[in-house]
């Protein structure tokens, strides 16, 4: 899977600035939007900057867009799919800069989980958490679970010394193999680095 953050523009309409159609063509994987329910307008290619792309052997269940509070409008990207008769949630966002936001930010994808069937659930994205074990908003008790991954150091992509971008998920060891990419074509295209790693999951039932 591939997940975008800050992949339309920043002020209203939200406008499209990448060819998705492209990179869904370059990486084999399928554009997650095609529903207007799941992009923030019509110029828009993602919900509030969030773009997420799967892999085609992926049998998607359902897909949907939280909206979440703050200063600068913030939103998570949710879709449910299942991988050889194993089901799974994907939660890509983009949180706030303020950690007292971010804690009511989290809280309310906790309350959004809450609601759903259980399955594993991986969170990604750029949480803009800079403690390495993960500050209040990572609290089990504020998601109604604990999530896990390991901390890489992401920005400024110049000279990264911050983890602001994670892969993170509800079952202990399952975020392996995380490492930053980079290249100098990465660090001009944006200030944070991109992160990629292999999240294991559960064996089927």
């Amino acid at each position: 899977m591939l997940a975008l953050q800050e992949a339309d523009e920043e002020c209203r309409p939200h406008g499209r600035i990448l060819d998705v159609a492209g990179i869904a063509a370059d990486t084999g994987l399928e554009y997650q939007h095609d529903s207007a329910a799941l992009r923030w307008g019509p110029s828009s290619d993602g919900f509030l900057g969030t773009i997420m792309f799967l892999h085609p052997r992926f049998d998607v269940l359902y897909r949907d867009v939280v909206d979440l509070p703050g200063h600068c409008h913030r939103g998570a990207v949710v879709v449910e799919a299942e991988a050889d008769g194993t089901a799974f949630r994907v939660m890509s966002m983009h949180l706030s800069l303020f950690q007292p936001l971010r804690v009511v930010q989290m809280r309310i994808l906790g309350q959004y989980l809450y609601r759903r069937p259980e399955m594993q659930t991986i969170l990604l994205g750029d949480f803009n958490e800079w403690r390495p074990w993960g500050g209040l908003m990572f609290n089990s008790r504020l998601l109604g679970r604990g999530f896990r991954g390991p901390a890489r150091r992401s920005f400024p992509s110049g000279r990264p010394v911050l983890p602001l971008d994670r892969i993170l998920t509800d079952r202990a060891g399952a975020v392996r193999e995380v490492e930053t990419v980079r290249t100098p074509q990465l660090r001009l295209a944006s200030d944070h680095l991109p992160i990629r790693g292999i999240v294991h999951l559960d064996a089927p039932k």
